[in-house]
């Protein structure tokens, strides 16, 4: 009996199959044994728009290497890095996922504060590394593929699957887990109604045991509500010294030793920046900073802690770290933040310490008592109208607020119109108003360019505002409403919402309440005429001040995790929320003030030189003037009473 050999099998992929063999084949050989620093020196190019394209070398950022290699560490399970700008948060970030996909593959997991800054890094970050890369490129799946799997949401490669998540987003960690755990930029979290991202994915890594790795990497943001501080101060505390090159004594860098030349008449000079020494005050170069930073570790320098280390490394470091940065440009930076009265992004993105809040608040006192007379119904700087009109059922409270180059500002006018604004009386006073000219300082009449209707509240009313700001964007007047969050924007494009019998549509803005009113606020703080002051007149009354002052910006916890909200510290608000439709009608306008205020100027100009050449009267006409019946002079509006139209008074 013959027995005959079988068919051999045909493969229908075979190319296919023989790459994923050639793939597996790779890992039945242990990789050499390579901290993550060194791998990344070896394999990792930092890709073009870069300020150093190329082979990555941490001869410029020394201090990158211990917290790198500390992944890899016997025993730890925890790193936290509470770091400024410019000192390679990211890069540290990308070079140990690059090492966790090609040297020794595990899964991971990124998460990002929001959805749009996942997109955002995988876009401008990630994506440009492994582009950069040809060994990463090779390794990860290709889009669309039948071999893995490559999206927004997940990329596998042999040995791990690379999941991306956001906060305030438990779909996307549901059922997902991974050991090493990379959570970017946690003081921008916002929780969830689970608890903790953080906490969550940690959770979800207990099965890998000894093999899970927690990577905190944030810049700090208010104190005792900082994540990453709070992650900071559990860890062992690292702090990196340098030498002096005078004394050799080791230090770390600090702003208070930064220092440069100021004028009797307060000008600054960053160009002259230096740095003294903590020991022996003899003043570094931006070169000798530079070469300190580079020889830290050779001269027995560097990393310190300053508690026992029990698994979880943290470490801090400022922007004064940086070699890519010039002292000269860190003054500039905080010499500009304070104009703006923004010191708190200085702080927690260059010192990358908290910022220590009392509340932000504005003081209702102070700014009665630097409370001014201008010259003229308009000063002669404020070039531009717009009106903010707060809604309520029995009236409509109005602000009338001038704009100047830098939105320095001047509050012309505050009137409420009395009524039920169900009917239509109220609104044809609005109407009467809103076309009311003020007199500029040149002489030239000025009529609001823009002005935003606050259409919040019950039903009906909401519809009764609608129902007025329809067809009304032709002269101006735009329907808004109030949105919080921090993550909105001062001003949203519209959005078309239905009214009346006949379904009409209007334009409906949304309003970032939170941030309008922290920049309201700030620039409430600014004690200097310019870029951002808010200039108050002086026959304005008491309770418009209190009302512009009545809230106050604190922190709660909302189920462990820290949130800033606004918190009225009296009943009524109405001039505060007049203020900031004000604001919102100047951001939707965006009128050419530098343009406006040259007209003007020059307008100023010639009025004066009028006044100045002209001859005086003679004997005779001065009596003639004086018989002469003079015009009753008009009324400024907000001096003005009448029935249903008042100032705020007696609340």
């Amino acid at each position: 009996m013959t027995t005959q050999m079988a068919e051999p099998v045909q493969f229908s992929n075979t190319s296919g199959v023989l790459r994923a063999l050639k793939r597996a084949s790779q890992h039945l050989v242990p990789p050499a044994p390579l901290k993550p620093s060194a791998w990344a020196e070896q394999n990792v190019r930092i890709p073009s728009g870069n300020a150093i394209p190329g082979p990555i070398r941490f001869d410029n950022a020394p201090y990158q290497r211990e917290p790198m290699d500390m992944a890899t560490r016997p025993g730890c399970y925890r790193i936290s890095l509470m770091w400024g700008a410019q000192v390679g948060k990211t890069s540290l970030a990308l070079c140990l996922q690059g090492y966790a996909i090609a040297h020794e593959p595990r899964s991971q997991m990124m998460m990002q504060p929001s959805q749009g800054d996942l997109t955002t890094w995988l876009e401008t970050k990630f994506n440009p590394m492994i582009d950069a890369n040809p060994l990463l490129q090779g390794l990860l799946a290709k889009p669309r593929s039948h071999e893995g799997v490559n999206n927004q949401r997940m990329k596998s490669y042999p040995g791990g699957f690379m999941m991306f998540a956001w906060a305030g987003s438990t779909k996307t960690m549901r059922g997902r887990s991974a050991p090493w755990i990379v959570a970017d930029e946690i003081d921008g979290y916002s929780g969830t109604d689970e608890g903790d991202e953080v906490q969550l994915l940690w959770q979800r890594a207990a099965t890998f045991g000894d093999q899970r790795l927690l990577l905190e990497i944030s810049t700090p943001t208010i104190k005792s509500a900082s994540r990453i501080e709070s992650s900071f101060e559990q860890g062992d505390q690292r702090h990196f010294f340098v030498a002096c090159p005078h004394c050799d004594q080791h230090q770390t860098l600090r702003w208070e030793n930064v220092i440069w030349d100021k004028d009797e008449d307060g000008t600054h000079h960053p160009e002259t920046a230096a740095y003294a020494c903590g020991h022996c005050g003899a003043l570094w170069s931006d070169g000798e900073r530079i070469v300190a930073i580079r020889t830290a570790e050779q001269v027995g320098a560097g990393w310190k802690a300053s508690k026992p280390f029990r698994g979880h490394a943290s470490y801090h470091l400022n922007e004064l770290y940086s070699c890519f940065r010039r002292l000269r440009d860190i003054v500039q930076s905080f010499l500009d933040k304070k104009a703006s009265n923004d010191l708190q992004s200085f702080v927690n993105v260059s010192l990358a310490q908290t910022w220590e809040e009392q509340g932000e608040k504005a003081d209702a006192h102070a700014l009665m008592e630097r409370a001014e007379s201008y010259r003229a119904p308009v000063p002669a700087n404020g070039v531009v109208l717009t009106a903010g009109i707060d809604m309520q059922q029995d009236r409509l409270e109005i602000e009338t607020v001038a704009w100047g180059i830098g939105e320095e500002s001047w509050s012309i006018d505050y009137t409420v119109l009395w009524g039920d604004t169900l009917q239509e009386d109220v609104w044809q006073e609005l109407d009467d108003y809103l076309a009311t000219t003020w007199t500029h300082e040149s002489g030239a009449q000025l009529g609001i360019v823009a002005s935003c209707l606050d259409t919040g509240g019950t039903s009906g009313y909401t519809q009764r505002a609608y129902e007025y700001a329809r067809g009304k964007t032709g002269r101006r007047l735009f329907a808004v409403k109030g949105v919080g969050g921090w993550d909105r924007p001062v001003v949203t494009a519209p959005s078309r919402k239905k009214t009346g019998k006949g379904q009409r549509k209007v334009d409906l803005f949304s309003v970032g309440v939170d941030e309008a009113k922290l920049t309201i606020m700030r620039r409430l703080a600014i004690e200097e005429a310019g870029p951002g002051y808010c200039h108050v007149p002086a026959d304005r009354e008491p309770e418009w001040f209190h009302q512009l002052t009545a809230e106050k910006l604190l922190t709660k916890y909302v189920k462990g995790a820290p949130r800033r909200e606004w918190h009225q510290t009296r009943p009524r608000n109405e001039a505060l929320d007049c203020r900031v439709y004000a604001y919102a009608a100047l951001k939707i306008a965006d009128p050419k003030i530098k343009r406006h205020a040259r007209r003007l100027s020059e307008k100023v100009e010639e009025t004066s030189a009028e006044t100045e050449s002209a001859p005086p009267p003679t004997a005779s006409e001065q009596r003639v003037d004086q018989e002469a019946p003079r015009p009753k002079a008009r009324r400024r509006l907000n001096a003005r009473r009448r029935r249903n139209r008042s100032w705020i008074n007696g609340w």
